[in-house]
């Protein structure tokens, strides 16, 4: 697909500078360089800043909140990579608790609570980041998607799968190591298509249960052990919706660090029309006409309401309703 790495978080080209994370010495001299910067995360929200919340916010690495022991899960901060301004990091203030905080505005579909870090101008607000990946430029995108990821990991992976130690962080955050066993244990990505089905000219949609009222997207599931691709495509939309696809193909991937997931979408052929729903799997699932389906992108259609922009399904359905996929 010529426009695959145009999806939201599909790359900058960031070098992750890899050849560092092995060495302490030389990412002590990355993190005392006077151009060194952090992104600042607070319970998988970013903070960012501007009168739009357009831009990651960056701190040097000798900033107060960096020492203010806020981020006793990570220990310090985590390398992202290298660019012209000089060595990233992202840095974990989950363990500062707000003053103000409503515990029941967080970790909603649609969370559109701003918290404010004592100190910060009043333009810098920790935002969830579905509610701003759209606005972020490619390389902003890239640094918070590999930085809520790893956090999140680390956050779920204290301890080592192999002996029940409490394991270490090392090459500079994308790794832990256990000090009982010397197990290594690396962050983990969650493999998920989504499939643009289409019959005729028609698309296939689905919704889930606690989505907000008339979203539909297209339907994804995690790829299975031992499986490919093409397997887990058919398998997916068999398992939610009866319909039996034939020829299925690769179009584009979309890193999605909610948690951490890397989706490949994929386009399929059905074979069938007739839909059978699994209410275990999704709420409902109906064919929709490329007509349809611009009135639902303009915001006209009496029910419809398409996929979030910045996910690789509202992508896909763009090009597909330009006829762009090629």
């Amino acid at each position: 697909m010529k426009r695959a790495e145009q999806v939201t978080f599909g790359g900058s080209r960031l070098d992750r500078a890899a050849h560092l994370r092995g060495n302490p010495a030389a990412l002590a001299e990355a993190r005392a360089h006077p151009d060194a910067a952090s992104i600042l995360m607070w319970r998988g929200k970013p903070m960012v800043c501007g009168p739009d919340g357009d831009r990651l916010a960056f701190v040097t690495t000798q900033h107060p909140v960096i020492s203010a022991g806020h981020d006793s899960l990570i220990g310090g901060p985590i390398l992202l990579g290298i660019d012209d301004t000089g060595p990233l990091f992202a840095t974990d203030l989950s363990d500062w608790t707000p003053g103000d905080i409503d515990e029941s505005a967080l970790d909603h579909f649609v969370d559109t609570s701003l918290q404010r870090y004592p100190g910060f101008p009043e333009d810098h607000v920790f935002a969830e980041l579905r509610q701003l990946m759209t606005r972020l430029n490619p390389r902003h995108a890239e640094l918070v998607a590999a930085a809520k990821a790893l956090i999140g990991w680390h956050g779920i992976h204290p301890f080592c799968a192999r002996c029940g130690a409490r394991s270490e962080i090392t090459q500079g955050g994308w790794q832990r190591t256990c000090p009982a066993c010397g197990a290594h244990h690396f962050p983990r990505t969650d493999p998920v298509v989504i499939m643009l089905i289409t019959h005729g000219n028609s698309v296939l949609m689905g919704r889930s249960p606690g989505w907000p009222e008339g979203m539909y997207s297209l339907l994804a599931g995690f790829i299975e052990p031992g499986e490919t691709l093409e397997a887990a495509v058919r398998r997916e939309v068999w398992e939610e919706s009866g319909v039996k696809v034939g020829e299925v193909g690769y179009l584009a991937s979309q890193p999605w660090p909610f948690p951490a997931s890397l989706m490949f979408g994929c386009w399929g052929r059905a074979e069938t029309r007739e839909i059978t729903v699994d209410p275990v799997e999704i709420e409902d699932a109906l064919w929709v006409t490329r007509s349809d389906m611009m009135d639902a992108f303009a915001g006209t259609h009496p029910f419809i309401k398409p996929a979030r922009k910045g996910a690789i399904a509202h992508f896909l359905l763009q090009n597909w309703l330009a006829d762009t996929l090629e």
